[in-house]
């Protein structure tokens, strides 16, 4: 099947490992568990048919507790779409396509900054299903 997209450029835009002390690196090391990955997708149009999209990955723990860390990573990735007329193609080619292509790059680039922060055995055992999360979106 034909990419009706180009990937033009792709950075980590921003990445974000916090641990407030030596306490707090324990207690997250033992309570890894209850550390949740959250995705959040967003795009800017650009000119000459680009759009910057932004891949946004959190690990954090929504509990109240103080001990804890965060982790956040923004991958932008800019891309040109040859036919942006069509609406639902375009919001299909960035939320699915897109990034069924980039993740891997992604998830790789935030676990190697977790794991040299101190968290070697750490793993995102979640695979993210990007079809199913835009055909619940959209369908």
């Amino acid at each position: 099947m034909e990419k009706n997209y180009e990937i033009v450029l792709e950075f980590v835009k921003d990445i974000s490992s916090e641990t407030k002390n030596a306490e707090t690196f324990i207690y997250v090391k033992e309570n890894l568990k209850r550390y949740n990955l959250n995705i959040d997708i967003n795009s800017l149009a650009l000119k000459n048919q680009l759009i910057e999209v932004n891949t946004k990955l959190t690990f954090d723990d929504k509990s109240e507790n103080e001990n804890k860390s965060f982790f956040f990573i923004n991958y932008a990735t800019i891309i040109k779409i040859n036919n942006m007329d069509d609406r639902k193609a375009v919001e299909k080619i960035i939320l699915c396509d897109l990034q069924n292509e980039i993740y891997p790059r992604v998830e790789k680039a935030f676990l190697d900054v977790l794991k040299v922060s101190g968290f070697k055995e750490l793993e995102i055992e979640t695979k993210i299903d990007f079809e199913k999360l835009y055909k619940e979106k959209f369908n």
